[in-house]
C-alpha cells in the first residue's frame, strides 16, 4: 500500500468542480510535483487534500483516511504552506514557527523547551539563523515564505503540501529550499506534493510529476527515469515547443535543462 493515495478527487467553487476525478499515489520519501498552466486546478488539488476545499474522492495517509480526521487530527498529520501566508500582526519570526505546535497543545499550553528548541532549529535550517526575534511583518516576503516553511517543519507533519514555495525566493533560496526539503524527506515517514513555477526546479527536484490540465490529471513523469522524448512531448503539453536536455554540473551532479524554443 502507498504511503499517500488520493482516489477520485474533484472539487471546486460555487458548485463548478476545477479539479475532475484525480488519482494519484505518493511512496514515502518521496516528493511529487504538479505542473499545469494558470487555471489548471494546482492550488485547487492541493486545498482539496488538506481538507480545506469539501471534495468528493477520498485521501488516505499511512493508514488513515483524512476526510474521518477532526481539523485538529488534520493539523497534526498534513501541514500546507500556501502562496500567501495571511499573516497581519506584529509577531516574531520565533511564534510564527511555534503556532505550527498548537495541534499538538491543550487549551492554554505554551510550548515546551523542546519546542522552542526544535523552532529555532527549523529557523536555522532554512537560513534564517539569527532572526528568532525579527518581526514578520518586517521579513522580505522571501523570507516569510521560509519562515513558514520552518513552522511546517517543525511541527513533523507526516505530508507536507506546498504551494509555489519558490515563488518569491531569489535562485540560491530556491534551491536552497527545495535541497532543505529533500532532507527533511529522508529523515522519517513522510513525503510532499509541491506545485512549482519553474519547471527545471521541478525536473531536477521531484521524483515525480503529475501533469495537470483543464482539472484533468493527463500524464505523469518521472525525470530519473523517463527518456527524454517522452518527458518533453508530455511538457510540450503545458508549454509548447522546447528543447530537454542532459547535463552534468562541475560537480559532476546529473541535471535536466528545459529551454523554450
Amino acid at each position: 500500500m502507498s504511503f499517500f493515495s488520493a482516489q477520485g478527487i474533484s472539487a471546486g467553487y460555487g458548485g463548478n468542480n476545477i479539479i475532475k476525478d484525480i488519482s494519484f499515489t505518493v511512496e514515502a520519501g518521496c516528493l511529487t510535483g504538479i505542473l499545469g498552466a494558470n487555471g489548471s486546478g494546482k492550488t485547487t488539488l492541493l486545498k482539496a487534500v488538506c481538507g480545506i476545499l469539501p471534495h468528493s474522492g477520498a485521501c488516505t495517509l499511512d493508514g488513515k483516511k483524512l476526510e474521518a480526521l477532526s481539523p485538529r487530527e488534520l493539523a497534526r498529520h498534513c501541514g500546507y504552506i500556501p502562496q500567501r501566508s495571511g499573516i497581519s500582526i506584529d509577531i516574531s519570526a520565533l511564534d510564527v514557527v511555534l503556532m505550527g505546535f498548537n495541534p499538538r497543545l491543550g487549551l492554554l499550553e505554551h510550548p515546551n523547551s523542546a519546542m522552542q528548541s526544535a523552532a529555532r532549529a527549523a529557523l536555522g535550517q532554512v537560513g534564517l539563523a539569527g532572526m528568532e526575534n525579527t518581526n514578520y511583518l518586517h521579513l522580505s516576503e522571501g523570507q516569510k515564505q521560509l519562515c513558514i516553511l520552518a513552522r511546517t517543519l517543525a511541527a513533523g507533519s507526516s505530508l507536507l503540501l506546498l504551494d509555489e514555495p519558490e515563488s518569491a525566493l531569489d535562485f540560491q533560496f530556491r534551491h536552497r529550499t527545495l535541497e532543505t526539503l529533500r532532507g527533511w524527506l529522508s529523515e522519517g515517514e513522510r513525503c510532499g506534493i509541491v506545485t512549482l513555477h519553474d519547471p527545471t526546479l521541478a525536473l531536477n527536484f521531484c521524483d515525480e510529476l503529475l501533469l495537470l490540465s483543464g482539472g484533468v490529471l493527463t500524464g505523469c513523469i518521472r525525470p530519473g527515469e523517463d527518456p527524454l522524448d517522452k518527458m518533453k512531448a508530455m511538457l510540450e503539453t503545458i508549454y509548447g515547443n522546447l528543447s530537454l536536455l542532459r547535463c552534468r554540473s562541475r560537480s559532476g551532479q546529473a541535471r535536466l535543462l528545459m529551454l523554450k524554443e
